[in-house]
Parts: structure tokens; sequence; C-alpha cells
């Protein structure tokens, strides 16, 4: 028999030998990866400590200079969740928490955008883990790192809302030194964290808003997701500030309520309704007093905000796993994973 009788006799056989089954990635494989992909967000947030003052120095100046001067200009009546009249400052806290997370998101994409031009990106999305996993996992981790970032602003904003102004601090260095006035800002801080009578919203509060923390935080992080497959270089970022973030921002009830923009502006009340962030900082104030929305007068609970901040997720969500689909998507066009 030749050789090539041979060969045509052994290719069926070779043909028909099972192939081996595909290797299946446990659970365990899956919890590191996003344990990785998380830790990673971390470690770059703690060497970069001027994104971390950036983030608290953009809401403190306007709860320290901004809302002092709005004070006296902007009351805000009893509307929910409030029950009685509240200081700006009150107000417009849920509002700076939600900066932080908006800010903080964008600064996601910006770095999705320089990872893929340096095509560190590529490593990340041709692993063997699903593509969807992969952008939750890294969307994951840009939260975790903003939530962290909020709570700290919650804890100044607490501190500085309940101060007690009966004794300043000068008065107290006056009549006794610095001895005195560090005594006297010892009591107050102290006073702030360990006694919970005056203070406004209640401890709980704290607690119940962590749910809200992290949705509102999936949703902007997901329409950033998806910006930053949309941003082509890392030069066009700063058009994208311009025109989508601040709008998003200074339209909505972070900084004054919705009835205050409809005596001024019906369009503009209508546009900041339909804003997705007014949705996210509303489930935020509602739930600062551990309510998911406004009660309504037949007694049930009004839940457009949480359904808003859900289905934008969903959506924006999608849209960033379908564009950064390699065949599909948006970086199909650009050559792959890396967008190169």
């Amino acid at each position: 028999m030749s050789t090539e009788t041979r060969t045509l006799a052994s290719s069926p056989a070779q043909s028909a030998a099972p192939e081996p089954p595909p290797h299946r990635m446990g659970i365990g494989a899956y919890v590191n990866c996003l344990r990785g992909v998380v830790w990673r967000e971390v470690l770059r947030f703690l060497h970069q400590r001027e994104r971390f003052l950036s983030a608290l120095v953009r809401p403190l100046i306007w709860l320290f200079i901004f809302a002092a001067g709005f004070r006296q200009v902007l009351g805000v009546s009893i509307i929910p969740p409030y029950t009685t009249y509240v200081l700006y400052e009150t107000f417009v806290t849920p509002g700076l928490v939600g900066m932080i997370l908006l800010f903080n998101a964008m600064q996601s994409s910006l770095s999705m955008v320089y990872d893929r031009e340096t095509g560190a990106m590529r490593t990340l999305l041709v692993s063997p883990f699903p593509r969807s996993y992969l952008l939750v996992s890294k969307l994951s981790g840009g939260v975790f790192v903003a939530v962290l970032q909020a709570y700290v602003f919650l804890l100044v904003a607490r501190i500085w809302e309940s101060w007690s102004w009966d004794t300043p601090l000068l008065e107290s260095f006056d009549r006794e030194g610095l001895a005195g006035m560090l005594s006297a800002l010892y009591e107050n801080v102290a006073g702030t964290l360990f006694q919970f009578g005056n203070v406004d919203p209640a401890p709980l509060g704290y607690l119940t808003v962590l749910p809200a923390l992290i949705l509102s935080g999936l949703m902007l992080g997901s329409i950033a997701l998806f910006m930053s497959s949309v941003i082509k270089q890392l030069e066009n970022f700063a058009g994208v500030m311009n025109f989508v973030i601040f709008p998003m921002f200074f339209m909505s009830s972070a900084l004054y309520p919705i009835w205050r923009l409809r005596e001024s502006s019906p369009l503009l009340a209508t546009l900041a309704e339909l804003n997705p962030f007014t949705h996210a900082v509303e489930l935020l104030r509602f739930s600062l007093y551990g309510q998911i929305g406004k009660q309504l007068e037949d007694g049930s609970i009004d839940l457009t905000h949480l359904y808003v901040v859900i289905g934008c997720t969903i959506l924006f969500l999608g849209a960033a796993i379908f564009a950064y689909n390699p065949s599909k998507g948006l970086i199909a066009r650009r050559g792959g994973p890396g967008g190169g």
C-alpha cells in the first residue's frame, strides 16, 4: 500500500475521533476575575491621590461656598421627602453625591479610552471570560470606588450641616486660647458623629442610601461605558465634558427643585424631568430618609425614580456590551478589542 493510500485510509478514522470538550471555568474563576478587575480599579484610585481630592473638591466647594450664598436666596419649602423647611445645604447634599457618582463615572470612561489607545484594553477583552462579564466587572470596580468617595463626602457634609454655630471657634479662642478652640472643635465633631438626636437625616439613612448609591453608580457608569465606545480619541473627552456632563448635571434637580425650574421655564422643567440624572438624584434623596419614592394620595409609593434608574442601567449597559462586540459593535470599526 502506498503512502498516499495509507493517508487516505487513516483520514476517516482521524476525522471521526471525538474532539476534547471545551474547558469550562468554574465559579471560582469568575470570582477571581471580578476581584482582580475591581482591585485594579482600587489600586489605580489609590495611586492617583489627586483623583480623590478632585472628586471631593468640586462638591465641597458647592457645599461650603455656593450653598452659603444661596441659603438666603433659594429657600426650599416642604417637599417630599422633607417634613419641614430645610436649609439649602440639606437639599443640595444628595445632588452633590450624584455629582461625585457622575464625575467618577466619566473618569472611568476616560480611563477606558486611555486603555484602548495604549492597547491595555486588548489584554482584558481577549481573555476567555465573556466580554459582557468583563465589562460588568470593570463597571463594578468604578462603582465601588465611587461609593467610597460618596461616603467620605457624606461624612464631611454631616459634620458641616450639624455644626453647632452657637459656640463659634473664634469666641472659644478668645476666651480660652488655642486649647479652648481645639476642645470646642472636638466636641462639635464628636457630637456630630456619636450623638444622633438632632442630626438630619437619621443614622439609618446612611445605610438605606447604599442600594441607591449602587444603582445610580451603575446607571451613570453604564452611560459612561457606552460613551467610551463612541469617543475615538482622548482629546475628544473635553468636548464630551462640555456637551454631556454639565448639561446633565445642571439641568436636573441636583441644585434646585423642579418646581423652581417650572416657575421660570416649563420647558426646562420638562427636560429636567426627562433627565436620567434627575431620577438618580431623587432616588438618593429619598433613600437618605429611608424611602423609595413619594407617597401618593391613595397610599401607594411612586416608584418612577427606581424604574427609570433600573431601566436606563439595562439600556445603556446593553448598548455598551453591543458596542464593545468585536464583530458587531463600534469597536469592530476600529480594528478589534484595542480599537487601534
